[in-house]
């Protein structure tokens, strides 16, 4: 069921393609999200989707931020948020990047190698920093291949090398991959990182459990308190084993909140009969992989699909963007079953598309255009 705030916006029928957004769905999701946990420490990853009014209201609604950027930086502040409140996660910082957001009273950095330690100590004097473990992130729909993150032993040598250096130890950290639907895989992520604190020292550290937190797009996942209780399992046992006294969470979450706040609506451009190249039909949209759907890429992530006007029988689709490109394909093997007719100049609705979409678009490659967002007001 859609929003009345994303049906009102649907119902005015602006130019497509545009990405319909209520930011109080994501308010919605940040309060479900901090309830299951616990209270603990919400740093929304702005990267899902940067929108203002997004971060204006979760600026409201008491949470902090996940950066990787001067320009994400900026755009919290812009929008109200508290530097304290706001973390670099980003590990990978090119010379005078953690002094820039200092500048801007950014205080708390993640890091995940000697040499970023020692650019932070230089930079940054005093920063609480939280070590980056590599942790098994199967079950994810896009693991993240060993790009971030420490193994165990060398993020031990890390946490005393940020005390030697003059930074806080603050904690741990780790990302399970995005769109991750087992439980278990953060539950042994959180024992591979206690273990990592409690050899460091930190018997009160904080555990940043990262993102990758899953939606429901094409079948169910888990619920927040499913994974809550696996985490709190974890934790639990890391304190009856002594590895450490107690945690302070924080989590990470984008796609978690921003996912059910849009409906990507696209305009049919044609349908195409191919004959000895496909037996079922080509649907060309005036939207793809290169307009905000690069989650498409691989078809890792399949958008339920809607065609709000059409309510024949359905058949089986290909469904491509519009561009020159050959990889513009968006589901070739994903099952995608459309009205049998369905026409040029129908409009079609993808759905859970709030995260990685705008965000993602191309300036205009062949082109098209950045995708539009047209934001609900609030009632």
């Amino acid at each position: 069921m859609l929003s009345p705030g994303l049906q009102k916006v649907l119902a005015q029928r602006h130019p497509t393609p545009y990405l319909a957004l209520d930011p109080d769905v994501v308010r919605e999701r940040h309060r479900l999200l901090r309830t299951a946990f616990g209270g603990a420490t919400i740093l929304y990853a702005v990267k899902a989707c940067p929108e203002p009014a997004v971060l204006r209201a979760l600026v409201a609604d008491g949470a902090g931020f996940d950066v990787a950027s001067q320009q994400e930086i900026a755009l919290c502040l812009a929008a109200g948020a508290d530097p304290a409140t706001l973390q670099h996660g980003n590990p990978v910082r090119g010379p005078g990047a953690a002094a820039r957001a200092a500048a801007d009273g950014i205080r708390r950095f993640v890091t995940d190698s000697a040499e970023d330690v020692d650019a932070l100590a230089a930079e940054v004097p005093g920063a609480r920093v939280q070590v980056r473990l590599i942790v098994d992130d199967s079950g994810s729909a896009t693991p993240f291949h060993g790009k971030f993150g420490a193994l165990p032993g060398e993020a031990v040598g890390l946490l005393h090398r940020i005390r030697e250096r003059g930074l806080v130890a603050a904690g741990v950290t780790f990302h399970a991959g995005s769109q991750q639907v087992r439980p278990q895989t953060y539950a042994d992520a959180v024992g591979t990182a206690l273990a990592v604190a409690g050899r460091a020292g930190l018997r009160r550290p904080e555990l940043d459990l990262g993102g990758g937190w899953p939606v429901a797009y094409r079948s169910a996942v888990p619920g927040p308190e499913v994974f809550a209780a696996a985490v709190r399992e974890a934790v639990d046992a890391a304190v009856t084993a002594g590895r450490v006294d107690d945690v302070t969470l924080f989590l990470e979450p984008g796609r978690a909140l921003a996912a059910p706040a849009g409906v990507l609506r696209a305009t049919v451009l044609r349908v195409s009969r191919r004959p000895g190249v496909d037996h079922r039909r080509w649907v060309y949209l005036d939207v793809g992989r290169y307009q905000g759907l690069a989650e498409t890429e691989g078809e890792a992530v399949g958008y339920p699909i809607r065609v709000p006007d059409r309510s024949g029988p359905p058949g089986p689709a290909v469904l491509a963007g519009p561009t020159c490109d050959g990889d513009d394909v968006i589901y070739r093997r994903t099952p995608v079953a459309l009205p049998l007719d369905l026409a040029a100049g129908d409009v079609l609705d993808l759905l859970g598309t709030g995260a990685y979409t705008s965000s993602y678009a191309s300036v205009g490659f062949n082109g098209f255009g950045p995708l539009r967002v047209v934001v609900a007001d609030r009632p």
